[in-house]
């Protein structure tokens, strides 16, 4: 028997607050992805900044190499992937050409199988293309709206960044301000924590990316992928998605071995390839790359991811993780949240020993 009974209004209220930030969340999405992705990189390129300008570089100088350096690596990313794609522009005759190779197989199938003519597919598929063909002024207007959309939020991440890196102290001692001077030391720690955990976490998965890219190059190349660099290089990419990810990137591998008329045999060794690469993922490098830096269960990493997804789309399930870190540290530091960061996070033994 409890001694004192839940709070009902209490629990109503921490409800209502939830809902409503998840409400602020998704309807304030455009305005608020940006910034947390600001957020995380001017965390992971905090201690760059610092250094430099312990050798006696101007703070302003520092914060604009720091985004000068992100940049240079994001244009030699889209370069690499360019460069690889035209390779695969040159044959993409032959490619459409074994595509509708692969379309009259399936029609004869569905022909010979299902009852279905080859006349009446065609049929429905004329109807089907007439009504696309109405609308293709629609979907390309949307396409423009989303790659203007694209472009100002790159900018915006880049504007955010260098502003963050400027004006940290003085964010870090508005965020004190807020506190009663006897809780000041702890909210330092606070977050001196949330940036190490963000800067652990994405410098272990940038590293982790790039040693996907040498086992999937290898891989692939041995398979005999064509272009092979280029679909190494977007399945590790693919990999700050969490568990979609990199299955998304070994699809699009597969399907393009197929339409470039690739063997079983071919087809088997991508399969091949990507289940190796997962194990060694799986097994290896994230205990030894990136290792317990966010320690939270299972459980509640793929309801983050979910309802991140949900919220702010694929930005949020590469935010989801790196931000439910954050909070719990928060949680961790803060006695009346203590058993929410208990609940997110892996078990403990001592802790339920000592209970």
């Amino acid at each position: 028997m409890f001694i004192s009974p839940p709070s009902l209004s209490r629990t109503l209220s921490i409800l209502l607050l939830t809902i409503l930030a998840i409400g602020g969340l998704y309807f304030a999405r455009h305005f608020l992805i940006p910034i947390a992705i600001s957020a995380l990189l001017a965390m992971l390129l905090l201690p760059l900044s610092k250094w430099l300008e312990a050798k006696g570089i101007n703070q302003i100088l520092a914060a604009a190499f720091c985004v000068i350096l992100l940049l240079a690596i994001l244009i030699t990313l889209i370069f690499l992937l360019s460069w690889q794609a035209s390779g695969i522009s040159e044959n993409i005759t032959q490619i459409w050409i074994r595509l509708e190779t692969i379309s009259n197989a399936i029609r004869q199938f569905i022909a010979d199988n299902l009852g279905v003519s080859t006349e009446k597919q065609t049929e429905w598929i004329s109807n089907q293309q007439s009504g696309n063909q109405r609308s293709a002024i629609g979907i390309a207007g949307i396409l423009l709206g989303s790659f203007a959309s694209l472009v100002v939020n790159t900018i915006l991440v880049f504007v955010y960044l260098f502003l963050f890196l400027l004006y940290r102290t003085h964010l870090k001692q508005f965020i004190l301000m807020l506190v009663p001077a006897s809780e000041q030391k702890e909210t330092e720690k606070i977050i001196s924590d949330a940036g190490k955990i963000s800067q652990k976490y994405i410098s272990g998965l940038g590293v982790m990316i790039v040693v996907l890219w040498i086992m999937y190059g290898i891989g692939f190349s041995i398979v005999g992928v064509e272009s092979a660099l280029f679909f190494a290089v977007l399945c590790g990419l693919l990999e700050i998605i969490p568990f979609i990810g990199n299955l998304t990137g070994t699809t699009l591998t597969a399907l393009m071995v197929i339409s470039q008329g690739g063997s079983n045999g071919m087809l088997a060794g991508v399969i091949f390839t990507y289940l190796l690469v997962q194990f060694v993922q799986t097994y290896v490098l994230e205990p030894l790359i990136v290792g317990s830096v966010v320690n939270i269960n299972p459980l509640f990493t793929i309801i983050v991811i979910v309802l991140m997804e949900t919220v702010w789309g694929v930005a949020g399930m590469i935010l989801a993780i790196p931000m439910l870190g954050i909070v719990k540290i928060i949680c961790d530091h803060v006695d009346p949240l203590k058993p929410c960061g208990f609940l997110i996070g892996k078990n403990d033994s001592k802790i339920i020993k000592q209970r």
